[in-house]
């Protein structure tokens, strides 16, 4: 199994992955999320010029915020500054567009624009907004310089899978839970969030919460937007904490209270949700554990499929987090 790390962008992204590199990572992965970012383009090119050897990419990109020829160019300027190093990945737009008070995109429109950008980075002509279109030849020769690039999609569920094997994309990638049918695909990419524990701490330690508590804060985050809204949280540790806090924000703007600082950090829903006994659950919904344990989840998870698990550190010490996990997988 290949060892990434995928991170939230900040401005010190660029100096993480040039830790991550010297450490022996694989990938360097960024969330697409504008809404409490850096734009994750900006922050990989910085990044291309910090390193020489790890492998860079957006995970996953949200086709709603950039058109296709936008994606393609910005695609080809990072493979002509990382050449051989870069990879993709789309999604329906958790939670960048949720965190905007936006569903994620149909399926069928993620396929659309998933064929146009890839005939685009191929030098060919497509039609989008209903004329045809293709990357111009220019003195940089950017309109072939991401012909080979890899491709991912995100999903979770029978039709995302489904639609990446239409798409007959590189591999397919997921947050938190290894999707049914990742033993079909070749590249099978978990994100996943968590800490190494130091001897006999406590799963509700600070040092744990700042670290791990991102990743964990997602089940409220999924349960809201998928699994039934407030009543689904209500039955979830600490949920009944949670959805108070959330119910305080009028509904026409509840999407910030939910996503504020979405996997970098707990908003104050999430922090109730932790201080009336959430942190319960927290072995189960990331990967944190004695370094014996994290050995074993990994196992796990490449019995289950997976090829590639990025691992995403949080918190002040993002130097520490990724040392040590590398260190818990030899």
């Amino acid at each position: 199994m290949r060892i990434s790390c995928v991170l939230a962008p900040t401005l010190l992204s660029p100096e993480h992955i040039a830790v991550a590199e010297r450490l022996g990572y694989e990938r360097a992965w960024l969330f697409d999320t504008p809404q409490q970012s850096p734009d994750v383009w900006m922050t990989l090119g910085r990044a291309a010029e910090l390193t020489g050897t790890i492998g860079l990419g957006p995970g996953v990109l949200v086709p709603s915020l950039r058109h296709p020829m936008s994606a393609a160019a910005a695609t080809a300027t990072l493979a002509s500054r990382a050449p051989g190093r870069v990879a993709v990945a789309f999604g329906t737009g958790f939670t960048g567009r949720s965190a905007m008070g936006q569903k994620g995109l149909p399926w069928s429109a993620v396929a659309a624009y998933v064929r146009a950008y890839r005939g685009l980075i191929r030098g060919e002509t497509v039609t989008w907004d209903g004329a045809p279109i293709k990357m111009l030849t220019s003195p940089d020769r950017l309109d072939r310089a991401a012909a080979d690039v890899p491709i991912l999609i995100s999903a979770l569920g029978p039709r995302g899978e489904q639609v990446t094997k239409d798409l007959d994309v590189d591999g397919i990638m997921s947050f938190g839970q290894v999707p049914a049918g990742m033993k079909d695909f070749t590249w099978g990419s978990l994100f996943i969030g968590g800490t190494v524990l130091e001897g006999d701490e406590p799963v509700d330690a600070d040092r744990v919460k700042e670290t791990a508590g991102p990743a964990w804060s997602i089940a409220y985050h999924v349960g809201m937007e998928f699994m039934g809204g407030l009543d689904a949280v209500r039955t979830m540790p600490g949920g009944e904490a949670w959805a108070a806090r959330i119910e305080k924000t009028p509904e026409p703007e509840r999407h910030f209270a939910v996503h504020d600082g979405h996997l970098m950090r707990l908003n104050e829903a999430d922090e109730a949700a932790w201080n009336a006994g959430g942190h319960a659950m927290l072995k189960d919904v990331t990967l944190t554990g004695s370094p014996a344990e994290i050995r074993e989840r990994v196992a796990a998870y490449a019995e289950q499929g997976v090829t590639e698990l990025g691992f995403q550190p949080c918190g002040a010490q993002i130097e520490r987090e990724l040392e040590k996990f590398m260190e818990a997988v030899g």
